[in-house]
């Protein structure tokens, strides 16, 4: 039999090989982010800005809505205008990227993704902060307008461009009035009256445009 020295240089050994192996799996310092919470508290957040909008929103609202406290809201935002863009952000899907095969086919891909995404009725409220509500919130709507709006507006813009460089657009052709002639045509008719964008509507306006767009 294995002496008492033998066995406790054993079990020594076994407790400090459970111990080295179980290192990498410990926890990090800190509290981990609840990624459950965090959706909670997204979704009140749109909830409530849909009921009362902007002005309506508070942190206290949501945080009994989303069932957390306070606490927790502030932890990953300072404030509910930074709140409310994370919880606008959510509902914006990218857009498709370009295929670059034609300005008359990216045109009709990226608006129609547009079209797709006025048609949600999450969003009701976010037209409103852009046709009035925000004039409250400059602040707001600075960063509404930078991190979220002119992206999406840029990659129409070199839609455009790229038209102009390649001949399928007539040299130039105001890029700024031609991105809102577009998008205008389809979130702000989308926005009043939904049903008034049958299939082919995109397609119309595109091709309305660019007749207007085409070397001559």
């Amino acid at each position: 039999m294995p002496s008492a020295t033998v066995q406790t240089e054993a079990m020594a050994q076994t407790e400090a090989t459970a111990h080295a192996g179980a290192r990498p799996d410990r926890r990090r310092p800190g509290r981990p982010r609840s990624e459950r919470a965090e959706r909670a508290i997204i979704d009140a957040a749109l909830s409530v800005f849909a009921e009362s909008g902007t002005e309506g929103l508070c942190i206290e609202k949501v945080a009994a809505r989303a069932g957390v406290g306070k606490a927790t809201i502030y932890r990953r935002w300072p404030g509910k205008e930074d709140l409310l863009l994370d919880a606008i952000g959510a509902l914006q899907a990218p857009l498709p990227e370009p295929a670059g095969r034609s300005v008359r086919e990216d045109l009709v891909t990226v608006l129609s993704a547009m079209r797709d995404a006025v048609a949600d009725p999450r969003r009701a409220r976010e037209f409103a902060l852009l046709l009035g509500e925000g004039a409250k919130y400059p602040r707001l709507m600075a960063r509404y307008v930078e991190t979220m709006l002119e992206p999406r507006r840029e990659v129409i813009r070199s839609v455009l461009r790229r038209g102009v460089a390649t001949g399928e657009l007539r040299p130039g052709t105001d890029i700024e009035a031609a991105l809102f002639m577009l998008t205008g045509a389809v979130l702000a008719r989308g926005k009043y009256d939904p049903s008034s964008m049958p299939p082919g509507y995109v397609e119309r306006v595109v091709d309305e445009l660019l007749l207007g767009l085409t070397p001559r």
